[in-house]
């Protein structure tokens, strides 16, 4: 049985939420009403998933997040608020997290998103066909998409899961077209104009990770996607 935590200050949200996600999902859902009782909870037990509100007293769900990542670089993090506001998600990506949902939600919608994280997440751990390749040189960079390290002049850059991901499809298409489309399908599930905006925000963070060898570029290819160009 998976382990969510799930760290909601509205008690009456938290505990149907609860309800539902171990009677519908099957989930063994630990419920905090506060970030500090949540890092508690999160350092003493080890769980699958976390579903984190974000406007919390005592520690708010994005500062939760970031001190979760210090411990953690790899649990999947739902970020839940009614804060819609372009920002605000990219901050949550930003920070480590895979999702965003904005509410008020359906709970059957938060139900399809962590199983289709929970799916992603077995299908890296236990890959029914040859895994893709995940060592990549970029100029005079190395690039380890297992470890979601950059290598360089003997220093190392930690990035993101979704930063990992775009510049690994980056990657296995050097020197050619990654489209727009194929980039947000593949990486976060939809097209739309929001989840785009967010693919911007990495592809920037990418480029100043890169920076320092000339030979290296990630270009916008106008109507089309982007290319990372190494001469």
């Amino acid at each position: 049985m998976k382990k969510i935590l799930l760290v909601e200050d509205d008690p009456n949200l938290g505990l149907l939420l609860q309800d539902y996600l171990q009677l519908k999902g099957k989930f063994d859902v630990v419920l905090s009403i506060d970030g500090e009782e949540g890092l508690k909870a999160f350092s003493k037990q080890s769980f699958d998933l976390c579903i984190l509100d974000v406007m919390m007293p005592k520690k708010d769900g994005f500062t939760l997040g970031k001190e979760i990542r210090k411990i953690n670089q790899h649990v999947p993090i739902i970020f839940a608020t009614a804060k819609a506001m372009m920002e605000d998600k990219a901050l949550a990506y930003d920070l480590g997290g895979d999702d965003y949902i904005t509410k008020p939600f359906r709970i059957e919608e938060l139900l399809l998103r962590i199983n289709a994280l929970l799916k992603r997440v077995a299908t890296k751990e236990n890959p029914v066909n040859e895994p893709e390749q995940t060592q990549f040189e970029i100029g005079k960079y190395n690039f380890d998409y297992t470890t979601q390290l950059i290598h360089f002049n003997g220093k190392q850059q930690k990035l993101s899961t979704k930063e990992a991901e775009l510049l690994q499809l980056l990657c296995l298409k050097k020197n050619t077209v990654l489209t727009r489309e194929e980039a947000l399908l593949s990486i976060w599930h939809d097209d739309n104009y929001f989840n785009g905006r967010s693919m911007d925000v990495f592809l920037s963070k990418l480029r100043k990770y890169l920076r320092e060898d000339p030979k290296v570029e990630i270009l916008n290819v106008h109507g089309k996607g982007y290319k990372l160009l190494v001469n």
